[in-house]
């Protein structure tokens, strides 16, 4: 992992933006649904607004130092790809699927999952990670990203962004 200086989130004194929060539940893990939650956080950090991102079930595999390097893209059940649908089955299919898409997130300028993720804390973003998924999955904090601040329960993150718009991917 290189390391980059902070990134500072310039203030254009737009008071709209101020006590905004933004909270967003990352839960599915594949390559594709990855960008959506961060995307959209780093859109909202741009503009100010406080944001909390989420990770449950698949999506901890975004958090994950073990798998956050590695998410796959599958057309498999995926009918937006506009290709046969017997195509994803085939065996190969999901690595090359995978391979092209990190050559298309890439030539436009898009970080990899975990260089959006240092992008997003060195905005100000929080990062937290779900209890039951990371008991259902035998996980502890020393198998996350650095940057996750804790693992809490569902009830903690509705409690820690009280009055945030809510986003479920």
């Amino acid at each position: 992992m290189t390391t980059t200086a902070p990134l500072t989130v310039p203030d254009f004194g737009d008071e709209a933006t101020q006590g905004r929060k933004l909270a967003i539940i990352c839960s599915k893990g594949n390559l594709d649904m990855a960008y959506p939650g961060l995307i959209l956080a780093n859109a909202a950090l741009g503009e100010g607004v406080e944001t909390h991102l989420f990770f449950t079930f698949w999506g901890f595999d975004m958090i994950t130092k073990s798998r956050m390097h590695d998410l796959k893209f599958t057309m498999l059940g995926n009918t937006a790809t506009h290709l046969p649908q017997g195509l994803g089955g085939l065996p190969g299919m999901t690595a090359m699927a995978t391979h092209q898409m990190k050559k298309q997130i890439e030539e436009i300028g898009v970080p990899d999952v975990p260089d959006f993720l240092e992008q997003i804390v060195a905005s100000g973003g929080h990062l937290w990670a779900c209890r039951l998924s990371a008991d259902m999955m035998h996980l502890d904090e020393s198998d996350l990203y650095e940057d996750v601040e804790d693992i809490i329960s569902a009830a903690d993150f509705i409690e820690k962004t009280n009055g945030a718009q809510l986003l479920f991917i």
